[in-house]
């Protein structure tokens, strides 16, 4: 899962059904870490996590400006961008 850019934006469903928001350069390395408990604090105790939406972004800036947009969404907002 690779792009030029070499940066995501990406949602991850975890097991109590809540939604995480991060950004990486390789998204599997990424939920691999995540499902062992060595990623992000909120989801240590909410796995396992699943790959629910990733979107590519032009570089490291626009990933974090995108995350921040989509962690101000309601929830509504966030499952309408998983439903495309």
């Amino acid at each position: 899962m690779a792009n030029d850019s070499g940066w995501y934006v990406y949602l991850l469903r975890c097991a109590d059904d809540s939604l995480y928001c991060g950004i990486t350069t390789d998204l599997t390395k990424r939920l691999a870490v995540h499902n062992a408990g060595k990623g992000a604090r909120y989801t240590r105790v909410r796995l396992p996590v699943v790959l629910a939406w990733s979107e590519v972004c032009a570089d490291r800036s626009a990933a974090s400006k995108r995350e921040a947009a989509i962690k101000k969404l309601p929830r509504s907002a966030k499952l309408a961008l998983l439903a495309g």
